[in-house]
C-alpha cells in the first residue's frame, strides 16, 4: 500500500490534537478520513500519470543500491587513461593536484608522488564517443555494458572513509540524519504489507576492514517505522524473528493485542507518533514471521537461475545470494533494497584485493541486471553500483608494475546506473588524463562547487546523485522535507540538480 500525506495526517493525529485544530482541524481529518483509502489504497500502473511518485511522473518504483564500500578505484575499473602509462614512476604534475586536499597517509610519503597506471586491460563497448570502457576485472559485468549509465564525474569534500559513507547515505558528513531508505519510506511508504519497504544486507568479503554502522540505514530523527531492516546470513535472518519455546503464534497475537492497547492508551494521552511507530513495527515483525522465512528458501529457484547468479548464490551471505535476495523482495514488492560489500580500501597490494572483490561482485550485478530484464521489471527498478569515492592517480607505498595501492581520492570517481529511467549504454562526465579532475569535452580541469546555484554541466555531486534518485522514483528533492526542531531538513540539505542528462 503506498502511504501519503494524508496516511500519515490519519496515523499521527490524536483526539487532543484533532479537536485543538478547531474547524480546519476537523475540516481536515473528515477529508482524510472520507478520501484516505480512495487515495492512498490503490497500487498504480507503470506509465500512468501518477506512478509511484508523489510529486510527478515516476520512472522507478523501486531501488536496488549496490555499495561498495571502501572506494573501489575507477583507474582500474572504469576510467581508462592510457596517458599514465607513459607517466608511469613519474612524480603527479603539481598543476594537476593545484593545491587539493590528500590524506595523511600520502601526505609526507618519501617517494612522493608518483604516478601509477593500471595494470589492467580495459574494452571499450559501443564505439560511439559515450560508449563505455570496462576493465578485464569485471568481464561479467562487461557482458551488460549495454544496459549501463557510468557516470565518471562523481564527486564529494569527504575524503575519510566513515564522512564519507555518512554524506552519500544520509546527506551529512555528521551523523544523526535520515537514510536515503528512510527518506524513501517516509516518501512513498510501502509496496507490501509483509515485508519492510527498507531492506539491508551485508555481502561476505575476504577484506572487511570498516565497519560499518546501523545509522547509514537508519531514520535518524525520523520515526523508527522508516529504519532499514537487517537481513542476517546466519541464523535467524532477522533477530528474534522466532518466537521463544513455548510460545505459540496465538500467545503471540494476544500479546501484540494487549500491548496495542496499552501504546493506544500512552499514544492518546501524550501524542508521540513514535508510540504509533511502535505499534507499527510490532505488526510488521509478527507479518514478517510468516513472510521472511518464505523469501529466504530459494528452493522454489530453477538451475538456470543458479547457473546465471553462478554457484555462489547457493551460499547464504554471498553478494551473489544477496543479489538473488534483491530479486526476490523487488518482486515482493519492497521499494528499497541495499547490499554492502565491504573491503575495496586498497592501499597497497590493490591487484590482490581488487582481484577478490571483483571476483565477489561481477557475476552476481550482471546476473541481477539479466534477471531483471528478463522478468521484464529493470524498466521500473534502478539499480545503482558505487562507493564513498574513489582512488588517486598516485601510488601509495611501493610501486611496481604489478604491485602498487592508491589512497583516497574524492575528487572524482565512477557510479554506474541501470534501467528505471535511465540511459544506457553511455558514459556521463569526464576526466582529465590523470583520472584526477573532472575535466570537459577538450580535457580542462573543471572545478565544481556544490553550494553554487548553478550546476556544472557534466558533473555529479553526491547531492545531485541523490536528487536524481529521488527524482526518477517521483520526487522533487526540495519538496521532501522532514521538520526536525524548528527547521525542514532534505536529503539533499540546500543541495542538489537532477541530472536530467541521465534520464532516458
Amino acid at each position: 500500500m503506498i502511504q501519503g500525506p494524508l496516511r500519515e495526517y490519519e496515523l499521527l493525529t490524536t483526539r487532543r490534537q484533532l479537536f485543538g485544530r478547531t474547524a480546519l482541524g476537523l475540516g481536515t481529518a473528515a477529508l482524510a478520513n472520507i478520501f484516505g483509502s480512495e487515495l492512498i489504497g490503490k497500487e498504480v500502473p507503470v506509465g500512468t500519470a501518477t506512478h509511484g511518485g508523489i510529486h510527478h511522473l515516476a520512472k522507478a518504483k523501486r531501488v536496488i543500491y549496490l555499495f561498495m564500500s571502501g572506494g573501489p578505484s575507477h583507474h582500474d575499473l572504469w576510467d581508462y587513461k592510457p596517458k599514465l602509462n607513459e607517466m608511469f614512476g613519474k612524480q603527479l604534475p603539481a598543476h594537476v593536484r593545484s593545491g587539493q586536499r590528500i590524506t595523511g597517509m600520502t601526505a609526507n610519503q618519501k617517494n612522493g608522488l608518483p604516478v601509477c597506471p593500471s595494470k589492467y586491460k580495459f574494452t571499450k563497448y559501443d564505439n560511439n564517443d559515450r560508449g563505455v570502457y570496462i576493465s578485464d576485472l569485471l568481464p561479467y559485468t562487461a557482458t551488460v555494458a549495454e544496459e549501463l549509465c557510468v557516470v565518471h564525474s562523481t564527486f564529494t569534500e569527504a575524503i575519510n572513509h566513515d564522512p564519507a559513507i555518512t554524506y552519500i547515505q544520509t546527506g551529512s558528513q555528521i551523523p544523526g540524519r535520515p537514510s536515503l531508505g528512510a527518506w524513501l519510506s517516509y516518501g512513498l511508504g510501502s509496496m507490501n504489507e509483509n515485508l519492510p519497504g527498507y531492506v539491508v544486507m551485508h555481502a561476505h568479503t575476504n577484506f572487511a576492514e570498516q565497519s560499518l554502522f546501523n545509522r547509514l540505514w537508519g531514520t535518524g530523527f525520523m520515526p523508527s517505522e522508516h529504519q532499514g531492516v537487517l537481513l542476517r546470513s546466519q541464523g535467524d535472518p532477522v533477530l528474534y524473528l522466532n518466537n521463544p519455546h513455548g510460545v505459540s503464534r496465538a500467545d503471540r497475537r494476544a500479546q501484540l493485542n494487549a500491548l496495542a492497547a496499552i501504546n493506544q492508551a500512552q499514544h492518546e494521552r501524550f501524542g508521540d507518533p513514535e508510540i504509533l511507530a511502535r505499534v507499527k513495527q510490532h505488526e510488521m515483525a509478527y507479518r514478517m514471521q510468516s513472510s521472511v522465512p518464505e523469501l529466504m528458501d530459494l528452493t522454489d529457484e530453477s538451475e538456470n537461475t543458479f547457473e546465471l547468479y553462478g554457484e555462489d548464490a547457493r551460499t547464504p551471505g554471498s553478494f551473489s545470494a544477496c543479489c538473488l535476495n534483491a530479486r526476490r523482495l523487488a518482486e515482493r514488492g519492497v521499494r528499497n533494497i541495499q547490499i554492502f560489500h565491504r573491503g575495496w580500501d586498497a592501499h597497497s597490494n590493490l591487484p590482490k584485493e581488487h582481484e577478490s572483490q571483483c571476483k565477489d561482485v561481477d557475476q552476481g550485478c550482471a546476473a541481477l541486471i539479466q534477471d531483471l530484464k528478463q522478468r521484464g521489471m529493470l524498466d521500473d527498478t534502478l539499480v545503482i553500483w558505487g562507493g564513498e569515492f574513489g582512488r588517486t592517480a598516485y601510488c601509495q607505498g611501493g610501486l611496481t608494475k604489478e604491485n602498487y595501492g592508491r589512497d583516497h581520492h574524492p575528487r572524482c570517481f565512477t557510479v554506474w546506473l541501470a534501467g528505471g529511467g535511465v540511459k544506457a549504454g553511455i558514459t556521463y562526465g569526464r576526466t582529465d588524463d590523470y583520472g584526477y579532475n573532472i575535466a570537459d569535452n577538450d580535457g580542462n580541469p573543471l572545478d565544481p562547487q556544490p553550494g553554487k546555484e548553478t550546476w556544472t554541466p557534466g558533473t555529479m555531486h553526491i547531492h545531485d546523485l541523490n536528487a536524481t534518485i529521488l527524482h526518477l522514483l517521483g520526487i522533487d528533492h526540495r519538496r521532501l522535507t522532514f521538520r526536525y526542531q524548528g527547521r525542514d531538513f532534505r536529503l539533499t540539505d540546500v543541495h542538489g540538480h537532477v541530472i536530467h542528462d541521465l534520464i532516458a
